[in-house]
């Protein structure tokens, strides 16, 4: 699995509809809050052309790509990180994703009801993140409750734990998402391992009128603003458009988007930005029984990278004979690369690096 997703956002934005078009899904799409009660999980192949190149080199057997798994999460609304709505069974769900999409509406439609009862992008968006803020802030003032009644412990890091605590709760109160907050890299190891729902990178999808009228708006500058603020990116489709688009057989979708005049859908471009946003590299494996992606973070040495196929390559690893895909693609062949000292022999300090195409020799 590459990673989880969860999609979240207040009533009526288009969540459901965003979901249903990434994953051809079931979840309902109604025009009343909470009509996603329980979270829908749907797992998403991730685009990547260069599968299709391999398998014309290699004609494997079988080909696999690398997956997303989406959740769609009931709608959020303010007083959730109370127990408002069904917010403490909503934020568990957040709290076990490795990344946020947050979707805000940007379209104007009089027969779909809006939750505050006017259209605001930037409002809906502060809701939101103020729920999840005072989620962590409720969360971090637990943490040093307890950290108080152990000061009597004697434990060597309780002083490092509490300062760190005491700033994170200090941003916290700011309104301010974890995320945001610059920290020494010790204090950042200890941030992290807290599971902070504002912690996780985070993009943000604006859902828009169908003939993209709303670009130009006030609404959607304000928007924009707002998003680089926060340092995130920020990626607008019309959900129902994207949900059309999705439904069609392959041939019929790449005529549709030629006529757009674009390579990738707006759902293919969300797929890539959570990579991006997550720091994420893919892999590849090659061969007559099968083609296959793979998904490690970025930094992920060899070995580590060798026991995402298997733990018994991890722990016999001796080496790993690497190709750049650009090489391979270029060359037409395995043994084109290897006449012109393209292949590499690499030891267990090599990194592994986006579009590598890797075979692991192993020993156990």
């Amino acid at each position: 699995m590459g990673f989880q997703c969860g999609i979240v956002g207040l009533p009526n934005v288009g969540k459901s509809t965003l979901f249903n078009a990434l994953t051809s899904g079931n979840a309902q799409v109604a025009n009343f809050p909470f009509c996603t009660i329980d979270p829908h999980v749907g797992v998403v192949p991730v685009p990547d052309e260069r599968l299709k190149r391999l398998e014309d080199l290699y004609h494997p057997k079988k080909t696999t790509p690398t997956f997303v798994e989406i959740v769609d999460i009931a709608g959020l609304v303010r007083g959730a990180s109370s127990g408002e709505g069904l917010g403490n069974q909503f934020l568990g769900h957040i709290r076990n994703v490795d990344a946020i999409i947050q979707v805000v509406r940007v379209f104007d439609d009089p027969d779909i009801i809006h939750v505050h009862g006017a259209v605001d992008p930037v409002s809906d968006l502060e809701v939101i993140e103020t729920e999840l803020v005072l989620a962590d802030l409720g969360s971090v003032e637990t943490r040093l409750q307890k950290l108080d009644k152990s000061a009597k412990s004697g434990a060597k890091d309780l002083a490092f734990q509490k300062e760190c605590l005491q700033l994170i709760k200090t941003h916290l109160e700011k309104g301010l998402p974890a995320r945001l907050l610059e920290v020494e890299a010790e204090q950042t190891e200890f941030r992290n391992s807290l599971g902070l729902l504002t912690q996780k990178p985070v993009m943000y999808v604006a859902n828009m009128s169908d003939d993209s009228s709303d670009f130009g708006s006030d609404m959607y500058g304000r928007l924009l603003k707002a998003v680089e603020a926060r340092h995130a990116p920020l990626l607008p489709v019309s959900a129902r458009i994207e949900s059309e688009i999705s439904s069609l057989p392959p041939e019929e979708r790449r005529i549709f988007l030629d006529d757009l005049g674009v390579k990738e859908s707006g759902l293919e471009r969300l797929v890539h930005m959570g990579y991006n946003i997550l720091d994420l590299v893919t892999f590849l494996t090659a061969g007559e029984d099968e083609v296959r992606a793979w998904t490690v973070p970025q930094g992920t040495l060899a070995p580590k990278a060798a026991g995402k196929i298997h733990s018994d390559i991890e722990r016999g690893f001796i080496r790993a004979e690497v190709m750049k895909f650009g090489d391979l693609d270029r060359l037409g062949s395995e043994k084109a690369v290897k006449e012109k000292g393209l292949l590499r022999l690499e030891g267990k300090e090599y990194t592994i690096q986006d579009g590598d195409v890797v075979y692991f020799r192993f020993h156990v």
